[in-house]
């Protein structure tokens, strides 16, 4: 009775983990894609509105999901601060729960948003289009990565359950 009672915890924990993985896969999808449509909504501000930076990131914040609103809140406070945006926006853009290829897009973009408004707007359109590359790939292997850690949890939790048996 006690191994039956292990057995079926071993395979209770493999079952969290495979959903506790899946979850964080789906976590870096949506703000993934809550930052290409911030970023966009960024550049036809910038290009229509002529909106201040502080003050466009503020409303970034307010609109997008929560992981996204950190990068633009935390940006817009450190403009109001006066602190320059490159390194702020580098920092904040790393704490980010994407791929380490879009945090590095991300980070690189803090360094473009200066200058006049064609320029940014360029800065903006690279970063996303290479966003929105990393957001295709991942939604493309997908259903080949939950497969896979679904196979990866559960056999090895199989695995301990038979050399605990």
């Amino acid at each position: 009775m006690l191994k039956l009672l292990g057995s079926a915890l071993i395979l209770g924990a493999g079952a969290w983990l495979r959903w506790n993985t899946l979850a964080q896969q789906r976590r870096q999808r949506q703000t993934l894609r809550a930052l290409l449509g911030a970023l966009r909504r960024m550049a036809e501000e910038i290009r229509m509105a002529r909106t201040a930076l502080p003050l466009l990131l503020e409303r970034l914040a307010g609109q997008c999901g929560p992981d996204a609103a950190v990068l633009f809140s935390g940006a817009a406070a450190a403009l109001r601060r006066g602190e320059p945006l490159a390194p702020v926006w580098r920092t904040l853009s790393g704490e980010l729960p994407l791929p380490l290829q879009s945090r590095e897009v991300l980070a690189d973009l803090g360094a473009d948003l200066h200058g006049d408004e064609e320029a940014v707007c360029k800065a903006i359109s690279l970063a996303v289009q290479r966003l929105e590359q990393h957001r295709e790939d991942l939604e493309n292997s997908r259903q080949a990565e939950e497969k896979r850690v679904t196979a990866l949890c559960f056999s090895g939790a199989a695995l301990l359950v038979i050399l605990l048996i």
